[in-house]
């Protein structure tokens, strides 16, 4: 198909009546890039920010509403989308990884722990560095829960004592180290 005849975008062509090479789209085509980010032909905004963005004020209120139904769905799409290349706990030593593609970013770094929840969600949707974008495979609502599964994952290397439950505690320091 490389070496094929053919005619570049917008030439003419005594092909059609209308003298164009380009063809205009059959009635009822759906764009791909279609919404907000449609202007560009990547379907990004622009570069990606370098520096994670900032906190917004609403972020703890938002992870107060998560339920477990909406964490099990994140660690589920977290194990399709994610763990191949950051690994099962986030460490980013996933297969594809140890098979010799760049580590990723582990999520328990401190820069990742104090990384915004639109920061998170935003690298999901447009990628960053080496990993591409899941805009187009992960609904807006899957990238919520897989940034609240990243935040459970976070949690449970970094919880303090005082983050436990009452009775959940005494069992804690009751067992043995």
């Amino acid at each position: 198909m490389y070496d094929q005849p053919r005619y570049k975008p917008l030439a003419p062509s005594p092909l059609w009546a209308d003298g164009r090479a380009s063809r205009p789209p059959v009635g009822g085509t759906v764009a791909h890039s279609e919404g907000t980010l449609a202007d560009s032909s990547s379907g990004r905004l622009g570069q990606v920010a370098s520096e994670p963005e900032e906190p917004s004020e609403n972020d703890n209120a938002q992870r107060r509403t998560w339920t477990l139904p909406f964490l099990e769905r994140g660690q589920q799409r977290f194990g399709i989308f994610c763990a191949p290349c950051h690994g099962d706990a986030g460490d980013g030593d996933g297969m594809i990884a140890r098979r010799g593609f760049p580590h990723p970013a582990s999520f328990h770094s401190d820069r990742l722990r104090n990384a915004s929840d639109e920061h998170l969600y935003a690298v999901i949707t447009r990628g960053y560095g080496a990993m591409y974008s899941f805009g187009a495979s992960v609904p807006p609502d899957d990238r919520r829960a897989i940034v609240a599964y990243v935040r459970a994952l976070q949690l449970s290397r970094n919880a303090r004592l005082a983050d436990v439950p009452g009775d959940a505690r005494q069992a804690l320091e009751r067992s043995p180290r």
